[in-house]
């Protein structure tokens, strides 16, 4: 049963021993004074006290220092409204209602689930205590602790790292470039652009070498799914800017190619000129031909496979009859290959000036 409080009550014995999540790791704790029960007007990003009440699909929360909590009921935890999309998991809304709510995503997201995989089980259910409030009782916000929105100066070299889908080998694909592009002795970035909140992604582009790793949480976004494209492609440019002092970026699309706003991403000329080349992440070479295909009808061609498909020799052998190279985690990580990248992007950029 959810807890509703009056407007602007004390935040602070309600709170103390919180657990904060991923999600809120830019947030200023000494703002949070007052706890607000209103829920009509909630939104995505709105800071959220909620207490665990049955442990489902998410045993353990992802903690705002880096590290796992184990969840347990009657925890009380700090969260952040927002929408998912995973296949293979939840879709859910940043909505909350006065019956339950549901934790969408281990990196702190609340909302309400709409449908769910069915190899998963239920999601967590928590009920709510309060939205975060400032001094003045004003709901607090991810937005209002982010990277200022910035149009300004971008790494030299962008590579984009695509999928067909949720689990193609992205984020593996992603770390290798980093891994590589640091060995051959750049000063590498790495950005997650879209997807839900999450310290997976991050770590790894850490443990492979990133002299910088962002994500969309840094711009006030607890996840990008139904948010609008403009404000997506504004954070993008925002992530870029903020890793200006790098050579190099490498940035990860969530989802496959086809995902709504992925798609409508990529489908905007000014959005695809941020990079200089992309990278296909997919399982296999039938799931990769669809992919060639629809990026080909949106005048991208990347400039070669990888993903889940190089674990096995056949189904990699079956990919390069595609025409582009197909490059394990292994190949993108060598310094060779990044040596390589660099002239064929050397190459690009001339023949685009002539």
């Amino acid at each position: 049963m959810m807890h509703l409080l009056d407007m602007n009550t004390d935040a602070g014995p309600q709170i103390a021993g919180a657990k904060w999540s991923f999600v809120t790791r830019r947030v200023r704790r000494g703002a949070v004074q007052k706890l607000d029960g209103d829920l009509s007007a909630v939104r995505s990003g709105d800071l959220v006290l909620a207490e665990v009440q049955d442990i489902g699909s998410h045993k353990r929360l992802q903690l705002s220092d880096g590290r796992y909590s184990a969840l347990y009921p009657k925890d009380r935890i700090v969260l952040a409204c927002g929408d998912r999309f995973a296949e293979d998991q939840f879709e859910g809304i940043a909505e909350l209602s006065l019956e339950s709510a549901d934790l969408l995503a281990g990196g702190g997201v609340i909302g309400t689930m709409l449908s769910r995989n069915g190899r998963v089980k239920c999601p967590t259910s928590l009920s709510v205590i309060g939205r975060l409030a400032d001094a003045d009782g004003k709901v607090l916000n991810l937005d209002q602790f982010a990277l200022a929105p910035s149009h300004g100066p971008a790494p030299a070299r962008v590579i984009g790292v695509l999928g067909t889908g949720m689990n193609a080998g992205k984020t593996a694909a992603a770390a290798g470039l980093v891994n590589g592009f640091t060995r051959y002795g750049d000063k590498v970035a790495a950005i997650k652009a879209t997807g839900t909140g999450s310290f997976g992604d991050v770590h790894q582009y850490e443990a492979a070498g990133a002299a910088r790793t962002l994500d969309f949480t840094d711009a006030g976004f607890a996840s990008t799914f139904r948010q609008p494209v403009d404000k997506i492609e504004t954070l993008t440019r925002t992530l870029l800017s903020a890793a200006s002092d790098c050579d190099i970026a490498i940035v990860e699309l969530a989802d496959g190619v086809t995902q709504v706003e992925t798609a409508e991403l990529l489908s905007r000329p000014n959005y695809c000129a941020l990079f200089d080349a992309f990278v296909l992440a997919a399982p296999g070479a039938l799931a990769s031909r669809g992919a060639l295909a629809w990026l080909a009808e949106h005048d991208i061609t990347p400039i070669a496979q990888t993903g889940l498909m190089t674990q096995a020799p056949l189904a990699a052998r079956e990919a390069e009859t595609l025409g582009l190279p197909v490059l394990s985690r292994e190949d993108l990580s060598d310094p060779a290959t990044a040596g390589s990248l660099h002239n064929l992007l050397s190459e690009a950029c001339q023949e685009h000036v002539a």
